[in-house]
């Protein structure tokens, strides 16, 4: 049986905590005696028998006629899928997604239907690789779609296969991939890692065109979603939701969400997730060794020794059929494998960000999509109220020195050199910039044609950040470059103990303080 999440209390009896700190890791040793430390639950039950929990669920879908129903000899099938920037770490093979899709084809082809496609639903991210295409349908698939043009990624570029089904009740447009919007029956397969992920946020975002998008990736918007991971507080969400309901009335839509345990980090990293007092003396052992080879080693190794990394996730649910029956069960099994219940609000938040986001998967974290993780993913880890009080200060680990990938992040370059050298403010950098970048036809063409962010991507993970800039009065990246951290518009600071030293204009000398031991992944209910 998993024990769940829980909050310790720093005394004179606690070791040094891990932290996270990019292309690494620290042993922090100088929190101050009564910091909360919010450790993750640890793994619940996964699923006995993946296929056959597969089966059930297309069988027995919530709302839905049972899968085999819906398809017949003629008819056009569309298979989406969440793209590369699901899960984190990448899964270790074979992927939860491709095992779906080989029950959902097996099924299609009973039925006699001959008419199907495969899509990334990678809305404004960067073209997946047939290499990672591959990795998530399986060999099998990837054979037999892929030289055929049948397994793609979406196109937000491509106007000629857009199909814009209308608005919501507040004018906001809704434009999605033509092919998944013309077929009889749209398949969608989710991974759902954190609360944010799945629901309506799966066709009418992953799906859409920049028309789309930028009604709820904004500034405004962000500054209003409180937090990402409660759909109904979340005003991102609930503009996803509205157009859901549109796309629910001309799209026949058969989603199927799966839920991961919290299995994040394989052998020999596997103690990353224990807690550090019950680390054996192996434990301790690989923790130092690996310490000094990452010290050691050049950045390219560095790189890839992190980055081929691969999880071995258990499953824990599968549900399928209407999006919204569907995503409620999903919320069930998300919330009790990640939420922890927390007591009130601190003075200081203090993260450590890991080496991967959604948006670096075998690339860089560079220092925007470093603040997005801890600013936009890390801080909105809660329901109910913010882990840390309006007005006080969050501190984050990372060396913000990773660089760009130029390849994967070119308009980022520029959103860092140019835009964030004129202004931080969200709402001004979107007002000023944000048009220019989303329609330059260089930042287009590489989005279409080659494996690169589209131009206005930098923007949407500045607006992630935009409700943590709001709430909080101070930021300080512990080991950051101080001239990165400036650009930013923050601060940087050599030690934790140099940090709380500088927040203490804000938050006084004597601050509570709560660290959030993440990942693997939580979820604080602060009450």
């Amino acid at each position: 049986m998993s024990r769940p999440g829980f909050v310790l209390e720093v005394d004179d009896r606690t070791p040094p905590l891990l932290v996270h700190q990019g292309l690494g890791f620290k042993l922090e040793d100088r929190f101050p005696l009564g910091t909360r430390v919010v450790y993750p639950p640890e793994s619940i039950a996964s699923v006995p028998d993946v296929e056959e929990a597969i089966r059930e669920a297309l069988l027995h879908p919530l709302g839905m006629d049972p899968l085999p129903e819906l398809l017949f000899a003629g008819m056009r099938l569309t298979i989406a899928f969440d793209d590369v920037s699901l899960p984190l770490p990448s899964m270790r093979g074979p992927d939860i997604r491709g095992r779906i899709i080989e029950q959902v084809l097996q099924m299609a082809a009973d039925a006699g239907v001959d008419d199907v496609e495969l899509i990334g639903a990678n809305a404004l991210h960067r073209r997946m690789t047939p290499d990672e295409l591959r990795h998530i349908v399986g060999e099998r698939v990837f054979r037999s779609f892929f030289a055929q043009g049948k397994l793609t990624n979406h196109d937000a570029e491509d106007r000629d296969n857009l199909a814009h089904l209308g608005f919501t009740e507040k004018g906001e447009d809704i434009e999605i991939n033509k092919r998944a919007a013309e077929s009889d029956l749209l398949v969608y397969v989710n991974v759902n890692l954190v609360a944010m992920d799945g629901g309506h946020k799966s066709v009418p975002i992953g799906l859409a065109s920049y028309k789309s998008l930028k009604h709820h990736h904004n500034a405004h918007t962000m500054v209003q979603s409180r937090s990402f991971m409660d759909h109904k507080k979340s005003a991102m969400h609930q503009s996803a939701w509205r157009m859901g309901a549109v796309v629910r009335d001309a799209v026949k839509i058969f989603q199927i969400e799966t839920t991961l345990d919290n299995n994040v980090f394989p052998k020999p990293f596997d103690f990353i997730q224990k807690r550090e007092w019950e680390w054996s003396i192996k434990d301790q052992a690989t923790m130092l060794g690996m310490r000094r080879g990452i010290a050691m080693a050049p950045p390219k190794l560095k790189h890839k020794m992190f980055h081929d990394l691969r999880s071995v996730y258990g499953l824990t649910g599968v549900n399928a059929g209407e999006v919204e029956a569907v995503h409620t069960k999903t919320l069930e099994k998300v919330h009790e494998q990640h939420l922890v219940e927390v007591q009130g609000q601190s003075d200081v938040l203090v993260m450590g960000i890991p080496y991967v986001g959604p948006y670096n998967v075998n690339s860089s974290l560079n220092p925007i999509l470093a603040t997005c993780m801890g600013l936009g993913y890390y801080f909105n880890s809660y329901i109910g109220q913010p882990v840390v009080r309006k007005g006080g200060a969050v501190i984050l680990y990372h060396p913000l020195n990773e660089g760009f990938n130029q390849l994967h992040h070119p308009s980022y370059v520029d959103f860092y050199e140019e835009v964030l050298a004129d202004t931080t403010d969200p709402h001004v950098v979107g007002a000023r910039y944000e048009q220019q970048f989303a329609e330059d036809p260089w930042y287009r063409h590489l989005y279409r044609t080659s494996h690169a962010y589209h131009g206005v991507h930098p923007f949407y993970m500045w607006y992630w950040a935009a409700h943590a800039m709001d709430h909080v009065d101070d930021v300080i990246w512990v080991g950051g470059d101080r001239k990165v951290a400036a650009r930013l518009g923050f601060r940087a600071a050599t030690t934790l103990t140099d940090a709380l030293e500088m927040a203490s204009s804000t938050v006084g000398s004597n601050p509570s303080i709560t660290y959030l031991h993440n990942p693997p992944h939580l979820l604080a209910h602060v009450t």
